[in-house]
């Protein structure tokens, strides 16, 4: 069984690695294109790899709260486990993506290539907190051409369980710009793991809340709202990995 993971991992890599240095060369061609025809042929690389995805390594998927996306700018702040979902979400939502990522990623030979021909906003860490400014100012311009910011407020991929310290930087470009924020869980860990190299069959889910608005709210309190609904859900959609926590609540009880 090992075997087999293993083998179907391979061939899923190798697939992968191949794409990416042929979309990437045919992305240089695209560059003329006007940005909607350039965006909608780039990610059809996202639509090999998650195809492929689904028929070597036997990763499916089910998404839930389609009808939550607004049909307005929007802030989406998810749940990050693995980079299944940074692939996957550019061919599921209606609306261009525009990712905040460190500039370094820019560097990266055909990768690297393929996304500095896309509207993201790299973030330059050596600028510290003027790095901050240029989100604010890139985002703006993005959510005015109808496109959708999406950050992963947990910063890095967070082990399958687990949860890391939600950062600011999407809630205060929200309060910045009085754009609503959309929350997303997702569970891709559990067949995409981190640092992994075996990619395991199994259902991923992607949950959408309904939009979270940042009127009247501090980049805090719409964090906490945000960490909140995502959190909790998580463990709607991930009922076994967070058993745990139910058994610890009954034996604390059976203590007192």
């Amino acid at each position: 069984m090992q075997l087999n993971l293993f083998l179907r991992s391979v061939l899923f890599t190798l697939i992968m690695a191949v794409m990416t240095i042929v979309w990437s060369m045919a992305c240089i061609l695209f560059a003329p294109f006007p940005y909607a025809q350039r965006y909608y042929l780039t990610s059809r690389w996202n639509v090999v790899v998650i195809w492929a995805a689904r028929v070597i390594c036997g990763i499916r998927y089910e998404v839930r709260g389609m009808e939550n996306l607004p049909d307005a700018p929007a802030i989406l702040l998810s749940k990050h486990q693995s980079a299944w979902e940074t692939i996957f979400y550019v061919i599921l939502m209606p609306r261009p993506l525009v990712f905040v990522f460190k500039k370094e990623l820019t560097y990266i030979p055909f990768f690297g290539w393929g996304i500095a021909l896309l509207r993201m906003i790299p973030i330059d860490r050596s600028k510290g907190k003027d790095a901050f400014a240029q989100v604010v100012e890139h985002g703006r311009k993005r959510l005015a051409d109808g496109q959708w910011v999406i950050m992963f407020p947990e910063g890095t991929r967070i082990a399958v369980g687990k949860a890391g310290k939600y950062k600011l930087g999407g809630p205060r470009l929200a309060v910045e710009t009085q754009t609503p924020v959309v929350p997303i869980a997702v569970n891709a860990g559990e067949c995409w793991a981190k640092g992994s190299f075996i990619k395991k069959p199994g259902l991923i889910t992607v949950s959408i809340g309904k939009p979270i608005s940042s009127e009247g709210l501090d980049s805090a309190t719409l964090s906490q709202r945000v960490e909140n609904w995502i959190e909790s859900e998580m463990r709607v959609i991930s009922p076994a990995i967070y058993a745990h926590e139910s058994r610890n609540v009954a034996d604390a009880k059976q203590t007192n």
